[in-house]
């Protein structure tokens, strides 16, 4: 029998094979170390890890995530608003603080209601708000024409009948809805996605497309046991 240093080509192989076991063995060492460095560097501000990568989501994702089921909603009669119902859903808010319903919220009513016809199968895993901090009845509705060219209605209240029979009248503070949803400061054109859980998770403005929005929500609805 030959020795490794009779035999080279042998001796060789042996050599590889330990060099792939040490590589083998060095795997997950070096796996933890550059998990280390790098959580090290994401915890010191240093590297951001979402901004480099980017999100799936079109939307702009609400961080921290604010709460609207605990916020003391009232419906139209006056009483407390139960958020959780028998079958959890996604909820679609449009927020308008005010007395007026004006062109950016009219708009957002209507594409809100395009959006979740264009839901098909998944319509009824989804429901729509109007959230406001004035009665309908005290709410004017301030445009020269709608968006999908209907008649105008004579009054707010007639027009939320007419075109968003679907859509869920609530009111809520002043205060409450400026800290719920301060995007709208900057943006009228804001509108807000719910989980079932009753968090603000998502907000969309005219700056994503339709279709862009459709892509989110389908991918939550799929990925969501609710």
């Amino acid at each position: 029998m030959q020795s490794s240093e009779s035999n080279p080509e042998a001796g060789a192989g042996n050599n590889n094979s330990r060099l792939i076991l040490l590589l083998i063995a060095g795997l997950p060492v070096t796996m933890i170390l550059a998990a280390t460095w790098l959580w090290f560097f994401v915890v010191r501000g240093d590297l951001d890890i979402v901004g480099a990568l980017g999100t799936a989501n079109r939307g702009s994702l609400v961080q921290p995530p604010r709460q609207l089921a605990e916020t003391g909603l009232l419906t139209r009669t006056g009483e407390e608003f139960e958020f959780f119902g028998e079958e959890p859903q996604w909820t679609f808010v449009v927020a308008n603080p005010g007395n007026r319903c004006d062109s950016d919220c009219e708009h957002l009513l209507y594409l809100t209601r395009q959006i979740h016809l264009a839901l098909g199968k998944e319509y009824n895993r989804v429901r729509r708000f109007y959230l406001g901090d004035t009665p309908l009845a005290e709410t004017r509705l301030a445009v020269e024409r709608l968006s999908d060219d209907h008649p105008l209605a004579e009054d707010f209240p007639s027009y939320m009948a007419q075109e968003h029979g679907k859509l869920l009248p609530l009111q809520g503070s002043s205060a409450n809805l400026q800290a719920l949803f301060p995007e709208r400061a900057e943006a009228p054109d804001t509108w807000y996605l719910v989980d079932p859980a009753g968090w603000i998770m998502m907000s969309y403005d005219d700056s994503v497309s339709y279709k862009d929005v459709i892509a989110d929500l389908k991918f939550l609805l799929k990925n969501s046991s609710n």
